[in-house]
Protein backbone atom coordinates (compact mmCIF):
# COMPACT_ATOMS: atom_id res chain seq x y z
CA UNK A 1 0.00 0.00 0.00
CA UNK A 2 1.37 3.29 -1.03
CA UNK A 3 1.90 5.87 1.86
CA UNK A 4 1.08 9.81 1.57
CA UNK A 5 3.39 12.28 0.89
CA UNK A 6 3.86 14.40 3.37
CA UNK A 7 4.32 17.83 2.32
CA UNK A 8 7.43 19.87 3.00
CA UNK A 9 7.89 23.10 4.98
CA UNK A 10 4.01 23.10 6.04
CA UNK A 11 3.84 21.21 9.24
CA UNK A 12 2.25 17.72 9.16
CA UNK A 13 -1.10 16.90 8.20
CA UNK A 14 -3.51 16.09 10.94
CA UNK A 15 -6.81 15.27 9.01
CA UNK A 16 -7.41 11.61 9.06
CA UNK A 17 -6.07 9.24 6.93
CA UNK A 18 -7.75 8.55 3.34
CA UNK A 19 -8.11 5.20 1.47
CA UNK A 20 -6.14 3.73 -0.74
CA UNK A 21 -7.18 1.87 -3.76
CA UNK A 22 -3.83 -0.25 -3.29
CA UNK A 23 -5.26 -1.66 -0.28
CA UNK A 24 -8.42 -3.18 -1.93
CA UNK A 25 -8.99 -6.66 -2.94
CA UNK A 26 -12.55 -6.75 -3.87
CA UNK A 27 -14.43 -10.27 -4.58
CA UNK A 28 -17.60 -10.01 -7.06
CA UNK A 29 -20.35 -12.88 -6.73
CA UNK A 30 -21.76 -13.91 -10.37
CA UNK A 31 -25.52 -12.11 -8.84
CA UNK A 32 -23.69 -8.85 -8.24
CA UNK A 33 -22.38 -9.51 -12.35
CA UNK A 34 -25.69 -10.25 -13.15
CA UNK A 35 -27.81 -7.21 -11.18
CA UNK A 36 -25.54 -4.36 -12.10
CA UNK A 37 -26.21 -4.34 -15.73
CA UNK A 38 -27.83 -1.39 -15.79
CA UNK A 39 -26.62 1.72 -17.01
CA UNK A 40 -23.73 3.44 -14.73
CA UNK A 41 -24.60 6.54 -12.58
CA UNK A 42 -23.29 8.73 -14.88
CA UNK A 43 -26.32 7.38 -17.49
CA UNK A 44 -28.85 6.71 -14.96
CA UNK A 45 -30.62 9.75 -15.68
CA UNK A 46 -29.88 10.42 -19.86
CA UNK A 47 -32.70 10.33 -22.01
CA UNK A 48 -32.91 11.18 -25.95
CA UNK A 49 -34.57 14.51 -24.80
CA UNK A 50 -31.00 15.38 -22.86
CA UNK A 51 -29.10 14.42 -25.63
CA UNK A 52 -27.60 17.64 -27.81
CA UNK A 53 -26.76 17.04 -30.57
CA UNK A 54 -24.31 19.15 -32.61
CA UNK A 55 -26.00 21.22 -34.96
CA UNK A 56 -23.09 20.76 -37.67
CA UNK A 57 -23.64 16.86 -37.54
CA UNK A 58 -26.44 15.72 -39.14
CA UNK A 59 -25.91 11.79 -38.09
CA UNK A 60 -25.99 12.74 -34.68
CA UNK A 61 -29.91 13.91 -35.03
CA UNK A 62 -30.35 11.26 -37.41
CA UNK A 63 -28.65 8.90 -34.60
CA UNK A 64 -31.61 10.46 -32.39
CA UNK A 65 -34.47 9.46 -34.77
CA UNK A 66 -33.15 5.99 -35.51
CA UNK A 67 -32.79 4.86 -32.23
CA UNK A 68 -36.03 6.44 -30.62
CA UNK A 69 -37.85 4.28 -33.75
CA UNK A 70 -35.57 1.55 -32.42
CA UNK A 71 -37.48 1.41 -28.91
CA UNK A 72 -40.99 1.99 -29.74
CA UNK A 73 -40.32 -1.41 -32.24
CA UNK A 74 -39.49 -3.26 -28.85
CA UNK A 75 -42.51 -2.61 -27.17
CA UNK A 76 -44.47 -5.74 -25.76
CA UNK A 77 -46.61 -6.31 -29.09
CA UNK A 78 -43.39 -6.57 -31.16
CA UNK A 79 -42.09 -9.67 -32.94
CA UNK A 80 -39.60 -10.85 -30.10
CA UNK A 81 -42.62 -12.00 -27.88
CA UNK A 82 -42.40 -11.88 -24.26
CA UNK A 83 -39.21 -12.22 -22.48
CA UNK A 84 -40.79 -12.91 -19.19
CA UNK A 85 -42.19 -15.65 -20.41
CA UNK A 86 -39.27 -16.97 -22.11
CA UNK A 87 -37.38 -16.45 -18.75
CA UNK A 88 -39.33 -18.36 -17.08
CA UNK A 89 -39.95 -21.38 -19.23
CA UNK A 90 -43.77 -20.16 -20.89
CA UNK A 91 -44.54 -20.31 -24.00
CA UNK A 92 -42.11 -20.67 -26.89
CA UNK A 93 -39.49 -18.56 -27.55
CA UNK A 94 -39.03 -17.59 -31.64
CA UNK A 95 -37.72 -20.86 -33.99
CA UNK A 96 -35.63 -18.51 -35.86
CA UNK A 97 -34.70 -15.12 -36.04
CA UNK A 98 -36.50 -12.33 -37.81
CA UNK A 99 -34.99 -11.72 -41.50
CA UNK A 100 -31.88 -8.80 -41.22
CA UNK A 101 -29.86 -7.26 -38.44
CA UNK A 102 -31.31 -7.68 -34.83
CA UNK A 103 -29.66 -4.86 -33.89
CA UNK A 104 -28.38 -1.17 -34.13
CA UNK A 105 -24.56 -0.48 -33.50
CA UNK A 106 -23.25 3.11 -33.17
CA UNK A 107 -20.02 3.46 -34.61
CA UNK A 108 -18.16 7.14 -34.25
CA UNK A 109 -14.81 8.56 -32.61
CA UNK A 110 -14.98 9.23 -28.76
CA UNK A 111 -17.03 11.83 -27.22
CA UNK A 112 -19.42 12.07 -29.77
CA UNK A 113 -21.98 10.67 -27.09
CA UNK A 114 -22.91 7.25 -27.95
CA UNK A 115 -22.77 5.76 -24.50
CA UNK A 116 -25.86 8.07 -23.86
CA UNK A 117 -27.35 7.04 -26.19
CA UNK A 118 -27.05 3.69 -25.83
CA UNK A 119 -28.45 4.20 -22.09
CA UNK A 120 -30.97 6.37 -23.38
CA UNK A 121 -32.14 3.59 -25.73
CA UNK A 122 -32.11 1.35 -22.89
CA UNK A 123 -34.26 3.47 -20.38
CA UNK A 124 -36.69 4.05 -23.62
CA UNK A 125 -37.28 0.05 -24.04
CA UNK A 126 -40.72 -0.20 -22.52
CA UNK A 127 -39.57 -3.52 -20.77
CA UNK A 128 -39.00 -3.54 -16.19
CA UNK A 129 -35.03 -3.32 -16.23
CA UNK A 130 -34.97 -7.28 -15.09
CA UNK A 131 -35.88 -7.80 -18.77
CA UNK A 132 -33.04 -5.61 -20.33
CA UNK A 133 -29.73 -5.66 -19.60
CA UNK A 134 -26.69 -3.05 -19.91
CA UNK A 135 -22.92 -3.38 -19.92
CA UNK A 136 -19.23 -2.87 -21.37
CA UNK A 137 -17.92 -5.51 -23.93
CA UNK A 138 -16.09 -6.46 -20.90
CA UNK A 139 -18.13 -6.83 -18.25
CA UNK A 140 -20.27 -9.12 -20.71
CA UNK A 141 -17.43 -11.40 -21.52
CA UNK A 142 -16.68 -11.25 -17.16
CA UNK A 143 -20.30 -12.58 -17.16
CA UNK A 144 -19.71 -15.80 -19.32
CA UNK A 145 -16.20 -16.62 -16.96
CA UNK A 146 -18.00 -16.36 -14.24
CA UNK A 147 -21.86 -18.03 -14.56
CA UNK A 148 -20.08 -20.31 -17.76
CA UNK A 149 -21.55 -20.13 -21.10
CA UNK A 150 -24.41 -22.16 -21.12
CA UNK A 151 -25.91 -20.24 -18.20
CA UNK A 152 -25.33 -16.91 -19.64
CA UNK A 153 -27.25 -17.54 -22.57
CA UNK A 154 -30.16 -18.73 -20.35
CA UNK A 155 -30.24 -15.69 -18.18
CA UNK A 156 -30.02 -13.42 -21.13
CA UNK A 157 -32.41 -15.37 -23.45
CA UNK A 158 -35.10 -13.89 -21.27
CA UNK A 159 -34.18 -10.45 -22.17
CA UNK A 160 -35.76 -8.12 -24.76
CA UNK A 161 -32.86 -5.87 -25.09
CA UNK A 162 -29.13 -5.95 -24.25
CA UNK A 163 -26.94 -3.51 -25.01
CA UNK A 164 -23.26 -3.38 -25.03
CA UNK A 165 -21.14 -0.25 -24.72
CA UNK A 166 -17.26 -0.63 -25.97
CA UNK A 167 -17.84 -3.50 -28.17
CA UNK A 168 -14.08 -4.00 -29.09
CA UNK A 169 -12.15 -7.82 -29.90
CA UNK A 170 -8.98 -8.12 -28.24
CA UNK A 171 -8.20 -11.94 -29.11
CA UNK A 172 -9.63 -14.48 -31.39
CA UNK A 173 -11.23 -16.07 -27.59
CA UNK A 174 -13.08 -13.17 -27.54
CA UNK A 175 -14.09 -13.33 -31.27
CA UNK A 176 -15.70 -16.86 -31.29
CA UNK A 177 -16.86 -16.75 -27.67
CA UNK A 178 -19.26 -13.32 -28.73
CA UNK A 179 -20.04 -14.49 -31.91
CA UNK A 180 -21.23 -17.59 -30.30
CA UNK A 181 -23.23 -16.15 -27.91
CA UNK A 182 -24.98 -13.31 -29.64
CA UNK A 183 -26.11 -15.54 -32.54
CA UNK A 184 -27.93 -17.58 -29.73
CA UNK A 185 -28.96 -14.15 -28.44
CA UNK A 186 -30.79 -13.68 -31.18
CA UNK A 187 -32.37 -16.82 -32.17
CA UNK A 188 -34.44 -16.50 -28.80
CA UNK A 189 -35.57 -13.19 -29.89
CA UNK A 190 -33.10 -10.34 -27.73
CA UNK A 191 -32.49 -7.59 -29.32
CA UNK A 192 -28.59 -5.99 -29.60
CA UNK A 193 -27.40 -2.18 -29.43
CA UNK A 194 -23.59 -1.76 -29.24
CA UNK A 195 -21.21 1.15 -29.35
CA UNK A 196 -17.47 1.00 -30.50
CA UNK A 197 -14.79 3.47 -32.15
CA UNK A 198 -14.81 0.26 -35.08
CA UNK A 199 -17.00 -0.40 -37.58
CA UNK A 200 -18.36 -4.33 -36.81
CA UNK A 201 -17.05 -5.54 -40.27
CA UNK A 202 -13.31 -3.94 -38.81
CA UNK A 203 -13.35 -5.58 -35.54
CA UNK A 204 -10.01 -7.15 -33.92
CA UNK A 205 -7.98 -5.31 -37.26
CA UNK A 206 -4.73 -4.22 -36.14
CA UNK A 207 -4.90 -6.68 -32.69
CA UNK A 208 -4.26 -10.20 -33.87
CA UNK A 209 -5.02 -12.01 -37.00
CA UNK A 210 -8.54 -11.02 -37.85
CA UNK A 211 -8.47 -12.69 -41.32
CA UNK A 212 -8.17 -15.93 -39.46
CA UNK A 213 -11.94 -15.38 -37.87
CA UNK A 214 -13.22 -13.45 -40.72
CA UNK A 215 -16.35 -15.80 -40.93
CA UNK A 216 -16.91 -14.80 -36.68
CA UNK A 217 -16.58 -11.43 -37.26
CA UNK A 218 -19.00 -11.12 -40.65
CA UNK A 219 -21.01 -13.41 -38.42
CA UNK A 220 -21.37 -10.63 -35.39
CA UNK A 221 -21.64 -8.07 -38.49
CA UNK A 222 -24.95 -9.34 -39.82
CA UNK A 223 -26.45 -9.23 -36.42
CA UNK A 224 -26.07 -5.66 -36.76
CA UNK A 225 -27.51 -1.96 -38.36
CA UNK A 226 -24.61 0.47 -38.59
CA UNK A 227 -25.26 3.35 -37.50
CA UNK A 228 -22.17 6.48 -38.14
CA UNK A 229 -22.47 9.08 -35.40
CA UNK A 230 -19.87 11.50 -36.97
CA UNK A 231 -18.72 15.07 -34.22
CA UNK A 232 -15.71 16.49 -31.64
CA UNK A 233 -15.65 15.19 -28.27
CA UNK A 234 -18.43 16.77 -26.41
CA UNK A 235 -16.59 16.44 -23.17
CA UNK A 236 -13.98 19.42 -24.39
CA UNK A 237 -16.64 21.00 -27.03
CA UNK A 238 -15.91 25.17 -25.36
CA UNK A 239 -14.97 23.84 -22.48
CA UNK A 240 -10.88 25.45 -21.25
CA UNK A 241 -8.27 23.20 -21.15
CA UNK A 242 -7.86 20.86 -18.07
CA UNK A 243 -5.69 21.87 -15.83
CA UNK A 244 -2.43 20.84 -15.66
CA UNK A 245 -1.19 18.05 -12.79
CA UNK A 246 -0.56 19.59 -9.26
CA UNK A 247 1.87 19.36 -6.99
CA UNK A 248 2.34 16.05 -4.97
CA UNK A 249 1.83 18.44 -1.18
CA UNK A 250 -1.38 19.69 -2.95
CA UNK A 251 -2.71 16.26 -3.83
CA UNK A 252 -1.88 14.91 -0.99
CA UNK A 253 -3.63 17.60 1.01
CA UNK A 254 -6.87 17.37 -0.97
CA UNK A 255 -6.93 13.74 -0.35
CA UNK A 256 -6.66 14.33 3.47
CA UNK A 257 -9.19 16.70 3.08
CA UNK A 258 -11.93 15.19 1.21
CA UNK A 259 -14.35 13.04 2.88
CA UNK A 260 -14.05 9.42 0.90
CA UNK A 261 -10.62 10.39 -1.48
CA UNK A 262 -8.51 7.67 -2.11
CA UNK A 263 -4.51 8.84 -2.21
CA UNK A 264 -1.99 6.07 -4.13
CA UNK A 265 1.12 6.86 -5.71
CA UNK A 266 0.53 6.36 -9.60
CA UNK A 267 3.58 3.18 -9.73
CA UNK A 268 2.30 1.16 -6.96
CA UNK A 269 -1.55 1.48 -8.20
CA UNK A 270 -0.51 0.56 -11.71
CA UNK A 271 1.04 -2.39 -10.09
CA UNK A 272 -2.17 -3.08 -8.02
CA UNK A 273 -4.14 -3.05 -11.32
CA UNK A 274 -1.53 -6.49 -12.58
CA UNK A 275 -3.31 -8.47 -8.97
CA UNK A 276 -7.27 -7.15 -9.58
CA UNK A 277 -9.14 -8.76 -12.47
CA UNK A 278 -10.38 -6.19 -14.65
CA UNK A 279 -13.96 -7.32 -14.08
CA UNK A 280 -13.57 -6.21 -10.27
CA UNK A 281 -12.09 -2.44 -11.18
CA UNK A 282 -15.44 -1.00 -11.00
CA UNK A 283 -15.44 -2.41 -7.13
CA UNK A 284 -12.82 -1.32 -6.32
CA UNK A 285 -14.24 2.21 -6.40
CA UNK A 286 -16.61 1.48 -4.49
CA UNK A 287 -17.61 4.47 -2.03
CA UNK A 288 -14.54 6.33 -3.78
CA UNK A 289 -15.82 9.98 -3.85
CA UNK A 290 -12.19 11.01 -5.16
CA UNK A 291 -9.13 9.22 -6.39
CA UNK A 292 -5.81 11.61 -5.65
CA UNK A 293 -2.79 10.22 -7.51
CA UNK A 294 1.13 11.16 -7.20
CA UNK A 295 3.81 10.80 -9.52
CA UNK A 296 1.95 10.22 -12.61
CA UNK A 297 4.35 9.04 -15.41
CA UNK A 298 3.76 7.63 -18.91
CA UNK A 299 2.54 3.75 -18.73
CA UNK A 300 5.39 1.24 -19.57
CA UNK A 301 3.97 -1.20 -21.53
CA UNK A 302 0.60 -2.41 -23.46
CA UNK A 303 -0.94 -4.61 -20.90
CA UNK A 304 -0.61 -2.01 -18.41
CA UNK A 305 -2.18 0.20 -20.48
CA UNK A 306 -5.21 -1.36 -21.64
CA UNK A 307 -5.82 -2.34 -17.45
CA UNK A 308 -5.76 1.75 -16.75
CA UNK A 309 -8.25 2.21 -19.89
CA UNK A 310 -10.45 -0.12 -18.07
CA UNK A 311 -10.03 1.68 -14.79
CA UNK A 312 -10.42 4.90 -16.69
CA UNK A 313 -13.40 4.20 -17.71
CA UNK A 314 -14.96 2.71 -14.45
CA UNK A 315 -14.14 6.07 -12.79
CA UNK A 316 -15.59 8.03 -15.65
CA UNK A 317 -18.94 5.85 -14.96
CA UNK A 318 -19.66 6.30 -11.65
CA UNK A 319 -18.23 10.53 -12.11
CA UNK A 320 -15.41 10.60 -9.61
CA UNK A 321 -12.76 13.18 -10.07
CA UNK A 322 -9.10 12.65 -10.54
CA UNK A 323 -6.47 14.94 -8.63
CA UNK A 324 -3.19 14.38 -10.10
CA UNK A 325 0.34 15.38 -9.54
CA UNK A 326 2.87 14.52 -12.17
CA UNK A 327 2.72 14.01 -15.89
CA UNK A 328 -0.52 15.66 -17.53
CA UNK A 329 -2.99 12.69 -18.40
CA UNK A 330 -1.85 13.17 -22.56
CA UNK A 331 0.92 12.06 -21.97
CA UNK A 332 0.49 9.22 -20.83
CA UNK A 333 0.70 6.56 -23.73
CA UNK A 334 3.71 6.51 -25.97
CA UNK A 335 3.51 7.52 -29.76
CA UNK A 336 3.16 3.79 -30.67
CA UNK A 337 0.59 3.08 -28.63
CA UNK A 338 -1.33 6.31 -29.76
CA UNK A 339 -0.50 4.93 -33.37
CA UNK A 340 -1.17 1.47 -32.69
CA UNK A 341 -4.17 -1.04 -33.18
CA UNK A 342 -5.64 0.20 -29.36
CA UNK A 343 -5.03 3.72 -30.27
CA UNK A 344 -8.95 4.60 -30.08
CA UNK A 345 -9.01 2.65 -26.33
CA UNK A 346 -5.90 5.17 -25.38
CA UNK A 347 -7.48 8.32 -27.22
CA UNK A 348 -10.51 7.48 -25.01
CA UNK A 349 -8.88 7.41 -21.96
CA UNK A 350 -7.19 10.69 -22.38
CA UNK A 351 -10.68 12.03 -22.94
CA UNK A 352 -12.18 10.90 -20.21
CA UNK A 353 -9.16 11.13 -17.42
CA UNK A 354 -8.98 15.13 -18.70
CA UNK A 355 -12.66 15.46 -17.84
CA UNK A 356 -12.11 14.02 -14.77
CA UNK A 357 -9.21 15.85 -14.23
CA UNK A 358 -11.43 18.95 -14.59
CA UNK A 359 -14.13 18.04 -12.15
CA UNK A 360 -11.45 17.45 -9.69
CA UNK A 361 -10.81 21.40 -9.91
CA UNK A 362 -12.52 22.00 -6.73
CA UNK A 363 -10.91 19.89 -4.99
CA UNK A 364 -7.46 21.85 -3.94
CA UNK A 365 -7.74 25.58 -3.81
CA UNK A 366 -6.44 28.06 -7.02
CA UNK A 367 -3.04 27.96 -7.22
Amino acid sequence: MSSPLAPSGSGPITDPAPLSLCAREPRVPADRLVAEMVPPPRFDSVRFSTYIPDPNQPSQTEAVRVLEGFAAGLDSGGSQGSGKRRLFGFGKAPKKAPAGPRGVYLDGGYGVGKTHLLASLWHATPAEPALKAFGTFVELTNLVGALGFQQTVQTLSGHRLLCIDEFELDDPGDTVLVSTLLGKLVDAGVALAATSNTLPGKLGEGRFAAADFLREIQGLSAHFRALRIDGEDYRHRGLPEAPPPYSDEQVTRAAHATEGASLDAFSPLLEHLARVHPSRYGALTDGIKAVCLTGVHPVPDQSTALRLVVLADRLYDREVPVLASGLPFDRLFSDEMLNGGYRKKYFRAISRLTALARDAGTLTDPR
